[in-house]
């Protein structure tokens, strides 16, 4: 947090409530039952981290004026619903594909690499009194760890039906990155 300004009340209940959400994320995704299959470990990995977003978005829709922002938390709220609903619908077909111990080895140490960038981008994120640039610094490397994780995934033996799955978050997310960065050029974030 920006030691150098003093926060106005909505910033303070904002970034309150996105920690919270970081909070709830990290937690999901660390104490994810996983198993042998790098699919299953993904879908209850990503889930997690989809409803963080979904979460950060509303709490945005709270404070925001700005078009853009409000139609951008609205596609991720769409978009990482449906992909969460899709998730749920493989999980347990997904889960019998098994992989070997030295690529369950490999990917999760990858996976946590990935989630501790993201999640430090995340947490020292500037904090300052705009909130629609905040939510923007926060959210940039929350897709980022999306898009990181998705192509981590795609490239081991996982349940087929995945696949669409993780091009779509790869995708969507990337697209999500372009628009917000374009946006906070544009706002002078």
């Amino acid at each position: 947090m920006n030691k150098h300004c003093k926060l106005d009340a909505d910033t303070k209940e904002y970034i309150n409530t996105f920690y919270r959400i970081l909070a709830d994320m990290m937690q999901g995704m660390t104490s994810a039952g996983l198993t042998d299959s790098i699919s299953h470990n993904f879908i209850v990995q990503m889930i997690p981290h989809h409803m963080a977003a979904i979460e950060m978005s509303k709490n945005i829709l709270e404070y925001t004026e700005n078009n853009t922002l409000c139609e951008i938390a609205a596609n991720i709220i769409a978009e990482q619903t449906k992909s969460i609903q899709n998730m749920r619908c493989i999980e347990n077909a997904c889960s019998q594909v098994e992989n070997s111990k030295c690529d369950l080895y490999c990917y999760q140490s990858h996976m946590e690499h990935i989630v501790q960038v993201m999640y430090m981008g995340m947490q020292c994120s500037c904090v300052t009194n705009r909130i629609d640039c905040n939510f923007l610094r926060e959210m940039i490397p929350h897709h980022e760890g999306a898009v990181k994780m998705a192509m981590t995934t795609l490239n081991y033996n996982i349940c087929p039906e995945l696949i669409p799955i993780l091009e779509a978050i790869i995708t969507s997310q990337k697209k999500g990155i372009q628009q917000m960065k374009s946006l906070a050029g544009c706002l002078q974030c």
